[in-house]
């Protein structure tokens, strides 16, 4: 017997080490089955779980549960990133609380320090996704260092080279002077913060009093400027162009050009141009043929091309140095507060030098053509579309992507130097030595490039290096291109396109067919969750709390697409009701003994009640699939519990206690039967949400069963199920019952209170119902009766209308007709006064410009609500009113 209480703490540690000991999560490329394949974002190896991992990860397992329910040969392909600096600053501060650092234990006692770290603290977020219920391939879990995918990453690099698509060259990037390497876009954070803005005179070449007064935020920047820039239409400056401009503290000539860039509105419309130090400059720089002057060393300290009183000096305090040099000079106009947005790294949380320097790029312009026409073709299809357009704005805008890291954890760019500098991309030493024995004529000394490569770099291969190439294996054959990806909007350009691209070049083809882009998980309030605003809910906290089912259908019945999830830990404590509604509903099926029955047919059922549920249940099934073919998550968990709870647990089971509760006879066997296959049904179809209820379920209710619920394909529904008839029927009783409910609560009828159901204008068909569902009508809508309305007035009566029947609820001799007038017209009122309020909160253009989105819609929702309660009680009261 079942116990109780649903106690998933004490089931769900047992169940997933069962699965997993029993191999069900892995493919079956035996099995002759159509395959499906979905690989992981690769969680850091640092990570730990958070909401955006849990939603993530939930929705990918619903997806492959599901598959694998459909009887498809399903890979949920796994593993991690090593997160380059991420990781490497992990190791850092490990040896730092030891009084160490990387650079006095050397590169190779630090990599295998690194190793260490990652076999005895690395991957928690694995074990936490176990929590979670993801049923991937954990077998097959791949690591972005492994010696396999090192050398598909070698490869691709080695070929890229070769085909003139990977270089050398000199350009701006993101540099971290903390951390002292190149980063990407997606490792700087926008901050705002207060600064100032400085107006700069600039005398003008060949007169003594004239200038051009440039606003900087940045004037330790000056010493690299080897230009002014001003709109080409500025009349102010027409007569400027093409002359020069003297460089205050240096002495330096600047060309005065002409450019778009510079906006005649902003500052004096005079632009500072310092190509080394800032991306849009490097551009204006590029296309005036201006120097570009690095004046920064990698630790953001002034180098020797600066005046000798700056050298040395931290960036910080130049500026401070530079602008009261430029004060006492007089050519400091003014000095006014500004607020702006400022880079910084986020794992080192300093500021972020745009800064020249040699490093390895990627031709991205010529591998992204294909990867967009793949999407133009409709051969990547994006859901929701909307994200094709942002794909396509950043592809056709793609600039060179920056490669190379200068850190010591990644996978080392395999490039040699020569004494010469010449340099030789190779797979191994080997390769490049005997490349430069060819080169010099003899045996040379090589030097390899010490830096690594981005870390997007290698997971750019995932879908494919993890499948073994460039091994032409099994594996690759059969699960590549891969199904679908599901990931967030974030990563569009740093992953997905990246992951385009290399497919597209290496193997012919798409990564992947389809990319599901979910939205973020906010709190209840609509906020973006951070430690800062305290506002973060941990998965795990609410997993133990609730369970993993309840976190899970929580996320699932909320990840519409293109809407922000507002998570409240009520959401979560509401599905875990709905867990424990379905326990006490298989528990009050065992209790009267229903139980799956091999022979039992539910094309075959006699019985209008059982015939519905069948038809209701198929109905369930083919929307639940189709919403899910879509990626409609949100309506598939909905639609299943709004069967399981309505249809099932609280009509159902309800309409056909007579039944159990009856003799034995054929009727009874046939409500046991029909009531195991459907709760059977039920946890086939709610699995993929609610793996461990349903497989604890599954397994206790027949012991007899051999096969976990997770590995048993879900029957096909044949069309003879549909039972539209009884479907008609049974719904229209259903209808009646529920508006009869709903007058009652809606005129205070105390629950015990019991008046005869008169019904007007019932046709033959409609009242042949009613007298067929007399007992069960009258049960569930707590009626004494039913009968024919002859057409008399009534004093204190309640009318309510289904389709062509009125149905009238004698309730004079029930309640206090004139105390609930009141009670109705004095909650109209309030209502009515309530409604007020928000509209004119609406009307109100400040609040609704100021106020953040989340709050607007929830004043608008609160309106919509109350209006429709205002518009049911209002007619209400005018039904009672006679």
């Amino acid at each position: 017997m079942l116990d109780k209480i649903y106690t998933p703490a004490e089931i769900e540690a047992r169940l997933y080490a069962a699965w997993e000991d029993s191999g069900a999560f892995a493919c079956r490329p035996d099995a002759g089955a159509r395959p499906y394949s979905i690989v992981i974002p690769p969680p850091n190896v640092t990570g730990s779980l958070h909401m955006g991992h849990a939603l993530n990860n939930t929705l990918q397992d619903v997806l492959i549960r599901h598959r694998r329910k459909q009887g498809c040969d399903a890979l949920w392909q796994v593993g991690m990133d090593h997160a380059g600096i991420a990781t490497q600053m992990v190791v850092e501060r490990q040896l730092a609380d030891e009084g160490l650092d990387r650079n006095a234990l050397g590169r190779d006692a630090f990599i295998e320090r690194v190793w260490n770290w990652k076999a005895e603290s690395g991957g928690s977020i694995i074990r936490q996704l176990r929590r979670l219920g993801a049923s991937a391939d954990w077998a097959r879990e791949r690591f972005t260092m492994d010696e396999g995918l090192s050398a598909a990453v070698r490869k691709v690099f080695v070929e890229l080279h070769r085909e003139g698509l990977i270089y050398r060259d000199k350009r701006l990037v993101n540099w971290d002077t903390h951390l002292r390497t190149a980063i990407s876009d997606l490792e700087v954070e926008q901050r705002e913060i207060d600064g100032f803005l400085w107006y700069i005179d600039y005398p003008i070449e060949g007169s003594k009093n004239k200038h051009i007064t440039v606003a900087t935020t940045r004037p330790e920047t000056l010493f690299g400027d080897t230009g002014v820039a001003v709109h080409p239409e500025d009349p102010r400056y027409a007569d400027l162009v093409g002359g020069a401009a003297i460089l205050p503290l240096v002495g330096r000539r600047l060309a005065i050009v002409g450019d778009t860039y510079s906006d005649p509105e902003r500052g004096t419309g005079a632009v500072k141009i310092t190509p080394a130090h800032d991306f849009n400059d490097f551009e204006v720089g590029v296309r005036h043929g201006l120097a570009a002057i690095n004046v920064l060393d990698a630790s953001g300290r002034m180098n020797d091309e600066v005046p000798e009183a700056y050298r040395g000096l931290d960036r910080f305090e130049a500026r401070a140095k530079a602008v009261a040099e430029l004060e006492a000079l007089g050519l400091l106009v003014k000095t006014e507060p500004h607020r702006h947005v400022v880079p910084h790294g986020d794992r080192s949380g300093s500021v972020i030098e745009p800064w020249l320097t040699d490093q390895w790029f990627v031709d991205a312009e010529t591998l992204a053509k294909p990867a967009i026409e793949a999407v133009e073709r409709g051969d990547i299809v994006f859901v929701p579309k909307n994200w094709e357009k942002t794909y396509f704005e950043w592809m056709r805008n793609i600039q060179p992507w920056c490669v190379s890291r200068q850190i010591w954890w990644g996978h080392q760019i395999p490039a040699w130097y020569g004494p010469d500098g010449m340099v030789f991309v190779a797979m191994d030493e080997t390769e490049a030595a005997d490349a430069a024995r060819a080169h010099y004529g003899e045996t040379a000394t090589l030097t390899r490039d010490a830096d690594v490569l981005d870390t997007w770099f290698s997971s750019a291969l995932w879908p494919f290096s993890t499948l073994g190439w460039p091994e032409e294996t099994p594996e690759l054959a059969r699960y590549y291109p891969t199904d679908v990806l599901v990931t967030g909007f974030d990563i569009i350009f740093f992953w997905v396109a990246r992951m385009a691209m290399m497919g597209l070049h290496f193997t012919d083809e798409v990564p992947f067919r389809t990319v599901y882009i979910h939205a973020l998980v906010r709190d209840e309030k609509g906020q973006k969750m951070s430690k800062s605003k305290g506002n973060v809910i941990d998965p795990l906290e609410l997993i133990d709390r609730y369970g993993a089912d309840a976190l899970r259908f929580t996320l699932a019945s909320m990840a519409a697409q293109g809407r922000d999830i507002k998570l409240s830990e009520k959401r979560v404590e509401g599905y875990r009701n709905f867990a424990t509604k379905l326990w006490n509903a298989a528990r009050f099926c065992e209790m009267n003994e229903c139980a799956s029955t091999p022979s039992f047919d539910p094309a075959a059922c006699s019985q209008t009640v059982n015939r519905w549920i069948v038809g209701e249940l198929m109905r369930a099934a083919e929307a639940g699939d189709e919403a899910l073919d879509a990626f409609r998550f949100n309506d598939a968990a909905n639609g299943l519990y709004q069967f399981t709870w309505g249809s099932f647990c609280d009509w159902y089971l309800e309409l056909v206690k007579p039944m159990l509760y009856g003799p034995e006879g054929a009727e009874r066997a046939e409500a046991r039967a029909c009531a195991a296959w459907v709760l059977d049904q039920i946890l086939h179809l709610l699995h993929p949400f609610m793996p461990f209820i349903t497989e604890e379920l599954w397994q206790r209710l027949d012991a007899t069963r051999t096969e976990a619920l997770m590995a048993t394909r879900r029957p096909p529904y044949a069309e003879a199920l549909r039972h539209e008839d009884a479907g008609r029927e049974m719904n229209w009783v259903l209808r009646l019952v529920s508006e009869v409910r709903a007058v009652r609560a809606e005129m205070n009828v105390p629950a015990a209170a019991r008046m005869p159901l008169l019904v007007r204008g019932a046709g033959e068909e409609h009242w042949t119902w009613l007298k067929s569902h007399g007992p069960s009508i009258e049960a569930l809508a707590r009626v004494a009766s039913i009968a024919r309305d002859e057409g008399v007035a009534r004093f204190g009566c309640v009318q309510a209308v289904l389709d062509e029947v009125s149905l009238i609820l004698p309730l004079a001799d029930v309640i206090d007709l004139e105390a609930e007038q009141a009670r109705l017209a004095k909650e109209i009122a309030r209502l009515h006064d309530e409604i007020g309020k928000i509209e004119n909160k609406l009307a109100n253009d400040k609040f609704v410009s100021r106020a953040p989105p989340e709050v607007v819609e929830e004043q608008r929702e609160r309106r919509g609500s109350a209006a429709r309660t205002r518009a049911r009680l209002e007619e209400a009261l005018a039904s009672l009113a006679g």
